[in-house]
C-alpha cells in the first residue's frame, strides 16, 4: 500500500487512499448517464498530527473538491478516508455526526460562508448549540474565549458579518471552526479573497493557533509563496491527480515533475537581480477537460519533456527519493532509458524563454 508520509514517530491523523470524486454527465430527456467529470481521480496521501500539508495547483484542478470530499461534504465515488483511525469514506451522513467535531473547515469566501442574518456570537456559537449541552452562560464564555483567540473584540459579538472587513470575517470563520476543539482543519484557500496586506496576518494566526492547540491542516491554495511559508510538505495537483508530493524545501529547491518545474518558474522573485536572470518555463496548449482526460499521463499534452510512452501508459505515483513521490515516466526504473533520452532532448531543445 502506498505510504506517502515521512518516516516519523508522529501518529497519522489523516489517511486517504485511492480517493475518487466523479460528477456524472447526463443528457437527453431521460437524463441518461453519458460520462463523468473526474474532478478527483485516484488521490492518496497522509497527514501527520501537528503537520500542515499544502495542496497546490492551478484553478480547476480539483483541490477544493478533494478537501471537501476528505471531510465528507461530498460523498466520494470511491476510496478510503481515515481520520483519527475512523473510516469515514463510505459512512452514512447520519453516522458522521458524532465525528464532525474532530474535523472542520475554513472556507474560501468569508462573506459567502457566514449567515448575514446571524450575529457573530450566533455564528460562532452555532456548533456549540448543535454538538454540546453547555448552559447559556458557558456558551457565551466559550464564544468570548474564541473571539479572543482569533483577535476579535468581544464588544463586536452582537454585530453582523457585513459590519466587518474581509480579514475580520475570515477570523470569524476560523473561530467557528475552532469552537468544538477539532484535531483536523481543511483550509480551503482561506486567504484568496483577502487583500495582500491582510493575508499574512491570517496565515500567521493559523500558525499561532496550530502551535498553541496542536492542530493539523490541509492548506489548499494556488499561492505558492504562501504555501512555502506555512506548509511542512507540499502536494502538487494537476487535472484531478497528485503528480508530486515532497517535503517543502526539497520541492521548492529541486522540483522533479515537469509540471511542478513550470509552476514554480512562474513564482516572482523579490530580488530584481535574480528575477532578471531567471528562465521561465512556458507551457503550450490548454488544460484538458476532466470529463475527457488524455490517454496515458494527464500532463502529456503540455509537457515539454513528453515521449511516446507518456501518451500510452499512465505513470505510477511512486517514491523516487526518500520521502519524495512523483508520477512521471522520467523517474521510472523500467523506463529509465527512454526517460533519460527525453530529458536530454528537452535540455538540448527547451521550450523556454527568458523573462
Amino acid at each position: 500500500m502506498l505510504d506517502t508520509a515521512p518516516k516519523t514517530d508522529r501518529k497519522k491523523l489523516v489517511e486517504v487512499r485511492g480517493l475518487k470524486m466523479y460528477f456524472p454527465i447526463t443528457a437527453g430527456v431521460f437524463r441518461s448517464h453519458i460520462g463523468d467529470v473526474k474532478a478527483v481521480d485516484n488521490v492518496s496521501f497522509d497527514i501527520f498530527e501537528g503537520e500542515t500539508l499544502g495542496l497546490v495547483g492551478e484553478s480547476g484542478c480539483g483541490k477544493s473538491t478533494c478537501g471537501r470530499a476528505v471531510l465528507r461534504l461530498y460523498d466520494p465515488t470511491a476510496g478510503s478516508i481515515r481520520i483519527d483511525g475512523a473510516e469515514i469514506g463510505q459512512t452514512g451522513q447520519s453516522d458522521l455526526r458524532h465525528l464532525r467535531p474532530t474535523m472542520q473547515m475554513v472556507f474560501q469566501d468569508p462573506q459567502a460562508s457566514l449567515n448575514p442574518r446571524m450575529t457573530v456570537a450566533a455564528i460562532i456559537g452555532e456548533p456549540l448549540e448543535e454538538h454540546t449541552k453547555l448552559s447559556k452562560a458557558e456558551k457565551l464564555d466559550r464564544i468570548y474565549e474564541l473571539m479572543d483567540a482569533v483577535g476579535l473584540n468581544r464588544n463586536f459579538a452582537n454585530r453582523y458579518p457585513h459590519e466587518f472587513s474581509g480579514g475580520q470575517r475570515q477570523r470569524i470563520g476560523i473561530a467557528r471552526a475552532l469552537a468544538l476543539n477539532p484535531k483536523f482543519i481543511v483550509c480551503d484557500e482561506p486567504i484568496a479573497a483577502l487583500d495582500v496586506s491582510i493575508q499574512a496576518q491570517v496565515v500567521n494566526l493559523l500558525e499561532e493557533l496550530q502551535d498553541r492547540l496542536g492542530l493539523t491542516y490541509l492548506f489548499i491554495s494556488h499561492d505558492l509563496s504562501m504555501v512555502r511559508h506555512i506548509a511542512d510538505r507540499v502536494a502538487v495537483m494537476y487535472l484531478g491527480q497528485i503528480i508530486e508530493l515532497a517535503p517543502r524545501d526539497a520541492l521548492y529547491d529541486k522540483p522533479l515533475h515537469p509540471y511542478t518545474q513550470a509552476l514554480l518558474s512562474a513564482v516572482p522573485e523579490p530580488d530584481p537581480n535574480i528575477e532578471a536572470g531567471r528562465r521561465r518555463i512556458i507551457l503550450t496548449g490548454d488544460v484538458p477537460s476532466p470529463a475527457n482526460p488524455p490517454k496515458g499521463c494527464n500532463f502529456c499534452t503540455r509537457c515539454p519533456k513528453v515521449f511516446d510512452l507518456c501518451k500510452q501508459v499512465e505513470p505510477e505515483f511512486r517514491e523516487v527519493e526518500h520521502g519524495r513521490y512523483v508520477a512521471c515516466h522520467l523517474y521510472s526504473d523500467t523506463d529509465k532509458t527512454a526517460g533519460q533520452a527525453a530529458a536530454n532532448e528537452a535540455q538540448e531543445h527547451p521550450t523556454r524563454r527568458t523573462t
